[in-house]
């Protein structure tokens, strides 16, 4: 690529807070090209005077040998310090989700739309290596190299948060690591998704986390949690 067209493309290519506003095409639907981020998450509280859940407990949770209480963890302070406003917005429960997609005139993906959205090529002219109508293992493709996941999937632009974690690096900004399936970001690691779908207040979560390996990227893989859970790395997006 010459100078000319490298500085081009760094000048087409949109800015992670125009991704969180984006939303593709998945065949009859529509879904968030990325997580959503804390600063569209800060929008949504300031509008609405919401008061999570993780707030009102004095922090949101994570997986210490047990479920372990943090202090001063929500979703604007994930690790428990002012995060930046494109990294996703995680310590949301799946109702607070919810209210987040309404308020913005939308709602959560059903468990069908962000399989499909996540596993099944739908674009006409996909860019190599993807193919229109294949359905592949992970959301990244063929492998899950360019998710931020705990191990196997390569280098990654993980937030480094190692000085809190007992486990793990962190999430990533979003828009930062690889397009998958469909141009989505991260529905592959990085934070787990709350999806419209589950037995009474049991809901599912899809698409794994930077705290677990490939296996829960893959499209065979089942998860599930309380609505009420809110934990440092499951968040969301919206689809309409």
């Amino acid at each position: 690529m010459t100078r000319f067209a490298l500085s081009l493309a760094l000048f087409l290519a949109p800015s992670a807070p125009a991704l969180a506003q984006t939303m593709l095409p998945v065949g009859s639907f529509q879904i968030d090209a990325t997580e959503v981020t804390i600063g569209q998450f800060r929008a949504f509280v300031n509008a609405t005077g919401t008061k999570t859940k993780a707030e009102r407990e004095g922090g949101g949770q994570v997986f210490e040998m047990g479920w372990t209480k943090k202090p001063g963890w929500t979703w604007d302070k994930p690790f428990g310090k002012a995060a930046a406003d494109d990294e996703p917005a995680v310590h949301v429960t799946y109702d607070e989700a919810q209210n987040y997609c309404r308020w913005a005139g939308k709602r959560l993906p059903t468990d069908a739309e962000w399989m499909m959205a996540a596993y099944t090529e739908t674009r006409n002219q996909p860019p190599a290596p993807f193919e229109k109508g294949k359905t592949y293992p992970y959301p990244t493709g063929a492998t899950p190299a360019g998710a931020n996941c705990l191990s196997d999937c390569g280098k990654t632009p993980a937030l480094d948060q190692r000085n809190v974690l007992s486990r793990g690096i962190g999430h990533a900004k979003v828009g930062t690591t690889s397009r998958g399936v469909n141009g989505l970001y991260d529905m592959g690691a990085n934070a787990w998704e709350w999806v419209d779908s589950g037995p009474g207040r049991e809901k599912l979560t899809r698409g794994g986390s930077w705290w677990y390996g490939a296996a829960q990227m893959h499209r065979d893989h089942m998860q599930s949690k309380p609505a009420d859970t809110a934990v440092v790395y499951i968040g969301f997006r919206c689809a309409k």
